[in-house]
């Protein structure tokens, strides 16, 4: 346990700057996708709902895009 903690610690340091802008790319697609459902739907509760469900629907389809391109390669 203390091993793979060490690991992923040494992870974060070594990708910093790549971690820290996911992030700021992740914030900034959720909002932009949260603006685009209020413009449309004009529904608080409706927009953060597709905001969140959209990045994470999207991130299962990106893996097994992947999946699929390995196949090819």
């Amino acid at each position: 346990m203390v091993m793979a903690m060490a690991n992923i610690q040494q992870f974060v340091i070594n990708n910093q700057r790549t971690l820290k802008k996911t992030l700021s790319y992740y914030i900034l697609h959720i909002s932009v996708a949260m603006l685009v459902a209020y413009a449309i739907t004009g529904n608080l509760l409706v927009s953060a709902t597709l905001s969140l469900l959209e990045p994470t629907v999207q991130a299962f389809a990106f893996f097994f895009h992947e999946k699929v391109w390995s196949r090819f390669s």
